[in-house]
Parts: C-alpha cells; sequence; structure tokens
C-alpha cells in the first residue's frame, strides 16, 4: 500500500531498492500460495507442486532466495502450448515452470502497486475490483449517450508484438532498481520450448533475437501487457483525439473499441498511425467502423445494437451475449461446451448421468454469472427477455 500511495502521490517518481524485496522470506510465501492457489501444469522441468511439496516447501524457497539474494537466479524455457480459437486458429499460451511463476508473482507483488496507479480508467484487464463486465457496461453505457460511431478495432499477436525496448522504457519511467529491471529482462528473453508430433523439444531464442513478445501465460505478462497498452490510451486523450471527435477508448487486453460521437473514420485512420509507431499490427480484416443502430458489433462476448422488447415491440440499444459464444457454450450440434460437457440434460439415473447433470447445472450457473448484466442501472428489466427475441 505504502508504495502505491506514493506512486499515487508523486506522479514522476521513480523508485529504487525494490529488487531485495522480491526475495523476502514472506513475500516468496505468499508469492509460493498463490501460485499453487492458481493450480496449472508442470513447466519445461515437469516440476509440479506435488514434487515441491515433497522435498520440502521451506527448503526449496530458501534456496530460491538464496539464488535471487546472490543473483545467480537465471529463467528456465518456457514451455509454450497452442490451444484452440473459435475460429479454427490456436493462440500461444506460455508455461513457465513453477520456480519462475513464484519469483514472477513476488515480482508482481512489489511492482502492481506502484503500476496501478498509473493504469488508465478505460483499461479493465487484470486489475482489481475491475472487470469484462465493467468494460462491456461502460461501452452500453457510451452508446446509450450518443457515441453510436463505433472503432470496432482488432491487434493481431499482440502480445507477441510488444517491443522490448519500448517496453522497458514504459518499465523505467516509474524503476531504476537495475536488478528489478535485469529480472525483467531476462524473463522477456527467455527460450521458448515446444514438443513436435514426434515427441522431439525445440527450443527457439525468437524472443531474444527479434526483441519482441512477452509469453501470454506468464504471471507478469498482464502487468507487462497493460503497461504497454497504456501508451496508447494516454497518447490518445493528450494528443487530443478523445476531445476532438469525444472519442473514447474502452480496453480490455488486447481487445480495445472506440466509441466515437463524430469522426470515426479519422479516430479510425489516427489509431491505424498510432498503432504503427507503437510498432504493433491492425488486423485489418478484422477491424472495422460500424453504426449504431444500423449495425451491430461484439465485444467481449457481448453484441451490441438495436434490440426490441418482447412485450412492447419498442426498440432500444441493448446488449444480448454474443451469438458465437452462446454457440461456443452450447456446442452447436455436437452439443458439447469447450470443456467436453455435453449440454443436453440426462433423465438416466445412472451415477455418471446424475454427476454429469451436476457438472452441466455448475457450468451453466457459471455462465449465467459471467454474462449477467442485471445490476446494470441503465438496463430496463425487460431487456433481459430481448435475448430470446433476438437471438432465435
Amino acid at each position: 500500500m505504502a508504495l502505491h500511495a506514493k506512486a499515487k502521490e508523486s506522479p514522476d517518481f521513480r523508485f529504487h531498492a525494490l529488487y531485495d524485496k522480491v526475495y523476502r522470506a514472506d513475500v516468496l510465501v505468499y508469492a509460493y500460495k498463490r501460485c499453487k492457489a492458481n493450480g496449472g501444469a508442470a513447466g519445461a522441468d515437469n516440476q509440479t507442486f506435488e514434487d515441491i511439496e515433497q522435498y520440502g516447501v521451506e527448503r526449496w524457497l530458501d534456496e530460491l532466495a538464496h539464488e535471487l539474494k546472490s543473483r545467480t537466479y537465471q529463467p528456465q524455457p518456457v514451455r509454450r502450448v497452442y490451444l484452440p480459437k473459435p475460429d479454427g486458429k490456436q493462440r500461444p499460451l506460455g508455461i513457465p515452470t513453477v520456480r519462475d511463476r513464484v519469483v514472477q508473482t513476488a515480482a508482481m507483488s512489489v511492482l502492481d502497486p506502484i503500476f496501478e496507479a498509473d493504469l488508465q480508467p478505460e483499461q479493465y484487464a487484470y486489475r482489481a475490483d475491475r472487470s469484462a463486465l465493467d468494460a462491456v457496461r461502460h461501452v452500453h453505457k457510451l452508446i446509450n449517450t450518443g457515441h453510436r460511431k463505433i472503432v470496432d478495432a482488432d491487434l493481431s499477436s499482440y502480445f507477441d508484438s510488444i517491443p522490448h525496448v519500448d517496453l522497458m522504457r514504459s518499465v523505467a519511467r516509474r524503476v531504476v532498481d537495475g536488478a528489478m529491471l535485469h529480472l525483467i529482462r531476462m524473463w522477456l528473453e527467455a527460450p521458448v520450448e515446444e514438443t513436435d508430433e514426434r515427441g522431439n523439444k525445440l527450443r527457439s531464442l525468437r524472443n531474444r533475437d527479434e526483441g519482441r513478445g512477452t509469453p501470454q501465460g506468464a504471471p507478469i505478462s498482464p502487468l507487462l501487457s497493460n503497461l504497454y497498452m497504456r501508451r496508447f490510451v494516454l497518447g490518445w486523450k493528450e494528443l487530443g483525439y478523445e476531445a476532438r471527435w469525444e472519442a473514447y477508448i474502452v480496453n480490455y487486453a488486447d481487445d480495445l473499441v472506440i466509441c466515437c460521437r463524430m469522426g470515426a473514420e479519422q479516430a479510425l485512420a489516427t489509431m491505424r498511425k498510432m498503432m504503427s509507431k507503437l510498432k504493433l499490427t491492425v488486423n485489418d480484416s478484422k477491424t472495422r467502423v460500424c453504426s449504431v443502430p444500423e449495425e451491430k458489433f461484439d465485444f467481449l462476448g457481448y453484441t451490441f445494437g438495436q434490440c426490441y422488447s418482447p412485450k412492447t415491440g419498442r426498440a432500444y440499444l441493448g446488449t444480448v451475449p454474443a451469438r458465437k459464444r452462446v454457440q461456443r457454450i452450447c456446442g452447436g450440434d455436437t452439443r458439447n461446451d469447450r470443456t467436453g460437457y455435453n449440454l443436453v440434460g440426462s433423465s438416466d439415473n445412472s451415477d455418471e448421468a446424475q454427476s454429469h447433470n451436476v457438472r452441466m447445472g455448475e457450468l451453466l450457473l457459471s455462465w449465467a454469472g459471467q454474462f449477467s448484466l442485471s445490476c446494470c442501472r441503465w438496463l430496463r428489466d425487460d431487456e433481459a427477455a430481448s435475448v430470446v427475441a433476438n437471438e432465435t
């Protein structure tokens, strides 16, 4: 809290003597408990939390603290796996070793209070007391207050594209502790290990050689990605584009929209130029300007656009779960969700069928919570029913 208060009070203050806090015993214990609670697969060294428990957590943490204190700590390769995306493509995910996850989480506990003071209110991802639903509510409010020209933007491989030199400048704006900066550089440049179809392990130094990318899946990546996106969000406002077109950004990780009252085409062109200067790539095939209510757009699993009240037939600007997201949960023709559960309930009284029905109920309750906007004060009571009227 003291770090956050100082950062908030003094926007230009630069912090030193941070590295020694990373290997403090209480900080490492906290980081280990956080990582264990999050679970996750083993990294490239195949070490699991069970292995560490058998070895002795206190002994393991003491040895890790000694490595950090003596400056002999070196990150291990990041194991890369691929997750299927709805469009048939694959999303790369980096899995650091448990050892590296613990150190990154410890560093996060030191750095996050500092940089949280600098992140912009338009940034909703990976922050305490903020969520994707908050971002959705913000967009909904903007649309209903006249900002109906939408720049629906998509960035290509954002996490893999973040340039190291420029990112480290953003970090160094607040942090002057050389050991801490070196620690972050090592994580950015760590080798990536993949397993090919034949089971052979291949290592790549692409991040180091090309000087860009932060592994999506590493504990430190959310902070670094937010910190770099801050450059765009802050620049947009300081250069006067927000005021010129009443064009407001809503950002969640690598997803963003710009809700404009006017000048949406100019806003799109300006956004492209700014992203180019930031060495980021705009996906032209998925980026467009759309006008609400004549058109609809999707953002964070929701569709924004014109809906009709099932009671009165009156048109209004509403927000409903996106058709693609609903189909992904329901599984389309296969009737399976992405976890492999059949979403059709069973009348079979067998233990397996009953267990399946319980899992199905848990999944649907979780999904309903994720997509609930009932606490949104600007949604009328009859708007929830429009999901059925609008999507069937």
